[in-house]
């Protein structure tokens, strides 16, 4: 286990991660400071009710970035595509298969 200390809204916090996850770790910490700073915009705020909004933005970003349209309609087209790819190498080694068989 690794540490790293987090400058979230004016404090530290010193917290385990997982080996190699410390430069991951500290750009989710830099995000959240962000954030903090955005709910803050400098006002004095309680570091509870700073870091409630934050997380609020974040999760509302994360909820709007799962609900853009289309990409469940990518998805149906990968899919469907994968799909046609197969089909069509099936016939060519249908048709390979033939072909060796025949004298």
């Amino acid at each position: 286990m690794s540490q790293v200390t987090l400058a979230i809204g004016g404090r530290s916090y010193t917290l385990a991660c997982a080996e190699g996850e410390e430069a991951h770790v500290m750009r989710l910490g830099r995000l959240i400071d962000e954030k903090v700073g955005t709910v803050t915009n400098g006002k004095p705020a309680s570091e509870a009710q700073s870091l409630l909004f934050a997380a609020l933005m974040l999760a509302d970003e994360l909820h709007e970035t799962r609900m853009q349209p289309g990409t469940e309609e990518q998805d149906i087209k990968l899919a469907e595509t994968l799909e046609e790819c197969a089909e069509r190498l099936e016939n060519c080694a249908a048709a390979l298969e033939s072909h060796s068989t025949t004298p």
